[in-house]
C-alpha cells in the first residue's frame, strides 16, 4: 500500500513566518492528488515536507503505514520529480537513470534491465547515449520520469515539472504523465499553479491558499461547487464572472439585482435571509449565451450587454462584454461574428449561478 496521509502539519520558519496551517490530507493508494494554488500558497513548501526535504512544525506525515517525520529522504520510498529536472550534466541519460540503482548495489544486469525497460516506457531508449544538454526540454522531462521510475518507489512527487516546457509541449506531456500513473499503478501527489494541469490531470484535487487548504475535492466537482469566492475565480479560465448586488423578492420569487439587471432566482436557491443585502453571484463564461442564437440555458434570464472585444479561438468566440460598470466574459459558440461596440442580447442561466456572502466569500 502507498497512502499518504498528511495530518495537520505546520511550517514555522526561524523568522515566525507560517507556510503552512493546519494542512490535513490523504493521498490513497494508486490516487492521483493535485496541490493547486497561486505562488507562495504553501503548496511545494508542503511537498518538500512530504519529501523529507524540509522540517515538519508539527503534526504526522505517514507513508504507508509509518510515521516518517524522523525518515530520512533516502529512506522514504518516494522519488522526487523537480521543475529544473536535476539532472547530472556530466552523465549520460542511461548513467542519470541508473545512478540510483547503482547505489543501492544493484546487480550490473538488473541496472540494464530495468533501465532499458522504463526508457522503453518512456519512449527515449534512443536517447541512452546522449547528455542532458544534447536534448531538448521535453526529452529532458523523460529523463527526469524515467530516473524516478527506476527507483520503483511507494510514492512519486511532482514539483511543477511542465512549468519549463513550452506550451503545446505542455499538453503533450500531461497527456504522458496520465498514460504513465495508469501503467503504473502507483500514488502520485504534484504541485502545481496550473489550474488547467489539475483539472485535467488530478483524481482528488487540493486548492490552497495563504498556506492553508480551502477546498479538496474531485476537479470537476471544485468546479461545478466551489466553496468560496476564491476557489471559484482561481479555477476556471477565463476565471468566473463577479457581480455585487443585491437580493430583492416579490412574492415568493427571489431576484438579483445589479445594475439595470434584475435576474430571476430559481426556488432551489433559498436567500430569504439576504432580501435587501448585499450578495456576490459568480456565473462562468459558458454559462451567458448569445440570446441571438443559443437556446440553451436551463434557467434563462434576459439582458443587454455591449460587446467591446471578441477574441476568436476556432471553436469559440471569447467575448468581453460591459453592463453599465460591471464587466464580464462569455464563451460563444461561433456562429456569426457578434457586432462589436454595439449592445447584444444575451442570456444568463441562473441555474449555474454561484451566490457567496459578502463578509465570509463562504459560498450559500
Amino acid at each position: 500500500m502507498a497512502k499518504v496521509v498528511v495530518e495537520n502539519i505546520d511550517k514555522f520558519y526561524e523568522n515566525g513566518f507560517q507556510a503552512v496551517k493546519e494542512v490535513s490530507f490523504v493521498a490513497e493508494d494508486k490516487e492521483f492528488v493535485i496541490l493547486v494554488g497561486p505562488s507562495g500558497c504553501g503548496k511545494t513548501t508542503t511537498l518538500r515536507m512530504i519529501a523529507g526535504l524540509e522540517t515538519i512544525s508539527n503534526g504526522e506525515i505517514i507513508i504507508g503505514d509509518k510515521v516518517v517525520n524522523n525518515v530520512l529522504p533516502k529512506d522514504r520510498d518516494i522519488a522526487m520529480v523537480f521543475q529544473n529536472y536535476a539532472l547530472y550534466p556530466h552523465m549520460t541519460v542511461y548513467e542519470n537513470m541508473a545512478f540510483a540503482l547503482k547505489l543501492r548495489k544493484y546487480k550490473k544486469e538488473d541496472i540494464i534491465k530495468i533501465v532499458r525497460n522504463s526508457a522503453t516506457l518512456l519512449e527515449i531508449e534512443d536517447l541512452l547515449d546522449r547528455k542532458p544538454k544534447q536534448l531538448s526540454g521535453g526529452q529532458r522531462q523523460r529523463v527526469a520520469l524515467g530516473r524516478a521510475i527506476v527507483r520503483q518507489p511507494k510514492v512519486f512527487l511532482f514539483d511543477e515539472p511542465l512549468s519549463n516546457l513550452d506550451a503545446k509541449l505542455r499538453v503533450q506531456m500531461r497527456a504522458e504523465i496520465i498514460k504513465l500513473h495508469k501503467k503504473l499503478q502507483t500514488t502520485i501527489i504534484y504541485v502545481t499553479h496550473d489550474q488547467v494541469e489539475a483539472m485535467t490531470m488530478a483524481d482528488k484535487m487540493v486548492v490552497m491558499k495563504d498556506g492553508v487548504i480551502l477546498q479538496i475535492d474531485s476537479p470537476l466537482n471544485i468546479y461545478n461547487n466551489p466553496s468560496n469566492l476564491f476557489v471559484a475565480g482561481f479555477i476556471g479560465s477565463p476565471s468566473i464572472n463577479q457581480f455585487k448586488g443585491k437580493i430583492a423578492s416579490k412574492g415568493k420569487k427571489f431576484y438579483f439585482v445589479v445594475e439595470n439587471m434584475q435576474l430571476e432566482i430559481p426556488d432551489a436557491v433559498r436567500l430569504e435571509s439576504y432580501v435587501g443585502n448585499d450578495i456576490i453571484m459568480g456565473i462562468r463564461p459558458e454559462d451567458i449565451y448569445d440570446a441571438e442564437y443559443d437556446q440553451m440555458a436551463d434557467f434563462p434570464q434576459s439582458a443587454k450587454a455591449l460587446c467591446e472585444v471578441v477574441e476568436p479561438m476556432g471553436n469559440e468566440f471569447i467575448v468581453f462584454l460591459k453592463i453599465k460598470n460591471s464587466e464580464l466574459t462569455a464563451r460563444f459558440d461561433p456562429k456569426k461574428f457578434p457586432k462589436i461596440d454595439v449592445n447584444i442580447p444575451i442570456t444568463f442561466d441562473m441555474k449555474k449561478a454561484h451566490f457567496f456572502d459578502v463578509e465570509t466569500e463562504v459560498k450559500i
